[in-house]
């Protein structure tokens, strides 16, 4: 009897072992809390046209919710740092004109005059805040307008009208307002600028003066048409401006080349070397023997004197 209770005690004891280890119950649980504030992380890609100013914008909380700002920015050249905190304390260690500003509701961004190539690369920024942290990376990079030249060739009995945007960053978009059979050909170049060649197969009789292509690209506002009539359009102005060109440059040498040639012919005239080289000869000649007939009558008249 003793045994059989001994026994019900060890199961007893088991049971309630167990019952304490299920889920859900309010025993031998623990709660694990985290004290660190939450972050919130933000990757963006920005592009910019060369020459204007630009704004970076960490986070839309004003300076009575943030501690502080740092930006830490990767150029090709260098690496630096712009911060501010909330006690007044910053620091610059990237001395090229960028700077930290406010906006009129007290909002943080960071302000780059000008942007220029120079301004590429990797902006991060770290702004805490009263109940977490804002961790933005920004890739910034610039814009570049590409060339845009279109043609119509002929090749294997078939006309090809052929629009190219060369050298632009990034990529161009080419499309075209006539409904055919069309390709897109991304070329890259090894300074990172890109081309894009599009090529429009013409049905038997299209009259090419109407076909455009339509390129768009963000150093643009919207899109931009181009035509056969346009970009041959622009020859004809770029050889008259050449011929003006070289037409007074021409004009200029040659009223330089006469001025010089009358002033060499006036110099000439004026020059009495020549015309007053005879006469001079003549004085010359003459007044030896003017003297000597002076020497001689003088002579003639002292001896006169001496047998008078």
């Amino acid at each position: 009897m003793a045994y059989m209770m001994w026994i019900y005690v060890v199961v007893i004891l088991i049971l309630s072992e167990a019952w304490g280890k299920v889920p859900g119950s309010n025993q031998n649980t623990s709660v694990i809390t985290s004290t660190s504030p939450p972050k919130v992380h933000v990757y963006r890609n920005a592009l910019f046209n060369q020459g204007r100013d630009v704004n970076l914008t960490c986070s839309e909380r004003t300076w009575n919710e943030t501690f502080y700002i740092i930006w830490e920015i990767k150029l090709k050249n260098k690496i630096c740092k712009i911060s501010f905190n909330s006690d007044g304390g910053s620091e610059d260690s990237c001395n090229d004109g960028k700077s930290l500003r406010n906006t009129s509701s007290s909002q943080s961004y960071l302000h780059i005059s000008k942007f220029s190539n120079n301004d590429v690369g990797v902006y991060k920024c770290q702004s805490p805040y009263r109940g977490g942290t804002v961790d933005v990376i920004i890739n910034v990079n610039t814009t570049v307008c590409p060339t845009v030249t279109m043609r119509v060739k002929h090749e294997d009995n078939k006309t090809v009208a052929v629009c190219k945007a060369e050298r632009g960053y990034p990529a161009a978009n080419i499309s075209w307002n006539f409904a055919g059979n069309w390709s897109v050909d991304p070329v890259s170049t090894e300074d990172g600028l890109l081309t894009v060649e599009s090529r429009l197969l013409l049905p038997e009789g299209t009259d090419a003066e109407n076909i455009n292509c339509v390129v768009r690209h963000p150093c643009w506002e919207g899109e931009k048409p181009f035509s056969l009539n346009h970009i041959q359009g622009n020859v004809p102005w770029l050889l008259i401006l050449t011929v003006m060109i070289i037409t007074m440059l021409v004009a200029g040498l040659l009223f330089i080349a006469q001025k010089k040639l009358r002033m060499l012919r006036q110099c000439q005239q004026s020059d009495p070397s020549s015309s007053k080289s005879s006469p001079t000869e003549d004085v010359e000649e003459v007044q030896p023997y003017a003297s000597y007939v002076q020497r001689v009558n003088s002579i003639y008249n002292s001896s006169a004197d001496l047998f008078t």
